[in-house]
């Protein structure tokens, strides 16, 4: 197993962890917000727990598969010579007979290890969640191609920080791509290197590097879509995935730096017909000049309009369907998986409830999981499938914390 080299920060105090990483607009998962610095002792009869995710809500299981996808038209500028940008890539789908497949985990064994090491918390390593996930399960087929959905993660995370929204989607009948930006993200490749996030000034980890990454994508979605395989080396397949996606359907969402990074994709491709954005900090370079006519919703927390200039000057340029919703709350990192997976951390290292809120701020972690569930895919579900609710439309009773923001 081959390691890129990163630098580690369980040095820092946590609650600096939290304010470096929010004002560089970074995510902040698991590891990084759970340190040493806040590491009691764990609590005992919890030795053999696993955390564990929230199963989705829809009607179909999900199956999964890996993809390892090569960008020869973008020379890695890290690697050297010779090299081409490198993503790793995992689609969720709607799946049938999945029981004799195995069980996907919440991150590959090895790279959750060194997720977890970067913040001294090697000992959580063999609790990692599993997901509903099956691997290789046959795709469920019907007379309609699948909706596609791609996601965008943010600064010093991964592609599955996101699952409980990923596998919501998928349970409904999306095909959900998750990319693993290179440099900035934690992954492991086919021939076993372990990619962690890199202090590199060449590396390509801004937003626009990342909406190229999103782009690049898109073209194997159209590949899949046409029957291509686009993995790097022709590995296998799922049994139905080839030709089962719409690739005029298309939407992406992004957390953080992915959720700019959505926005820097959606003013570059018109292939993408509606955004998401979680919370994204907005800050592009160069400015944006450009509008955008398409729907874009934007689930703020931090980074809203009233506090960011760079949020509100990107909400003026929205000319198409466009909302902005909040719920009170909510910090930086409510709406993903932090919500369901940090309330157990907490009891395993004996977390008071005031330094709980102090990482996922005070919105009821039930109440977050279950918004992040409904909200992305009411939008989804209106701008690419044209099934129109009504939880878009105002505030609803069944969610008190959201507001709509005018």
């Amino acid at each position: 197993m081959t390691n890129t080299t990163f630098t580690g920060r369980t040095g820092m105090t946590r609650r600096h962890m939290m304010g470096a990483a929010l004002a560089a607009g970074a995510a902040v998962p698991l590891a990084r917000v759970a340190g040493s610095a806040w590491a009691g002792p764990v609590v005992a009869d919890a030795a053999a727990r696993r955390l564990t995710l929230p199963a989705p809500r829809g009607p179909y299981p999900v199956g999964t598969v890996q993809l390892h996808l090569v960008d020869r038209s973008r020379p890695d500028p890290v690697a050297g010579p010779g090299h081409f940008r490198e993503l790793m890539a995992t689609i969720c789908y709607p799946a049938r007979n999945v029981r004799r497949y195995p069980v996907a985990p919440w991150m590959p064994a090895d790279v959750l290890q060194a997720f977890l090491a970067d913040a001294g918390l090697s000992d959580l390593a063999s609790w990692g969640p599993l997901t509903v996930g099956r691997v290789g399960a046959l795709v469920r087929r019907t007379g309609r191609r699948l909706p596609v959905v791609v996601f965008s993660h943010g600064a010093h995370s991964h592609q599955g920080d996101h699952t409980i929204m990923v596998q919501e989607l998928a349970s409904h009948g999306y095909a959900v791509v998750t990319v693993a930006h290179q440099y900035d993200t934690y992954t492991q490749f086919p021939d076993g290197r372990i990619a962690v996030p890199l202090q590199d000034g060449q590396a390509p980890t801004l937003p626009g590097d990342f909406a190229a990454d999103l782009r690049f994508v898109l073209d194997c979605v159209e590949q899949l879509a046409a029957g291509r395989n686009p993995d790097a080396g022709r590995r296998r397949l799922p049994v139905g995935l080839l030709g089962s996606f719409d690739a005029r359907r298309i939407g992406v969402f992004g957390w953080s730096k992915g959720g700019t990074a959505t926005a820097c994709a959606m003013l570059a491709d018109q292939r993408i017909r509606a955004g998401l954005s979680l919370d994204g900090p907005m800050q592009m370079r160069p400015p944006l000049a450009d509008d955008l006519d398409r729907p874009f919703m934007m689930m703020s927390a931090e980074f809203t309009r009233e506090s960011v200039p760079a949020v509100a000057a990107f909400w003026s340029h929205l000319r198409g369907w466009r909302l902005n919703i909040e719920a009170r709350g909510a910090a930086h990192v409510s709406y993903g998986d932090n919500e369901a997976l940090f309330p157990q951390v907490a009891k395993l290292y004996g977390w008071s409830e005031q330094q709980l809120q102090d990482v996922i701020g005070t919105l009821d972690p039930e109440q977050a999981v279950q918004i992040q569930q409904a909200y992305p895919l009411a939008f989804f579900d209106e701008q690419l499938r044209h099934r129109r609710g009504h939880l878009l439309d105002g505030p609803s009773p069944a969610f008190p914390a959201v507001t709509f923001l005018p």
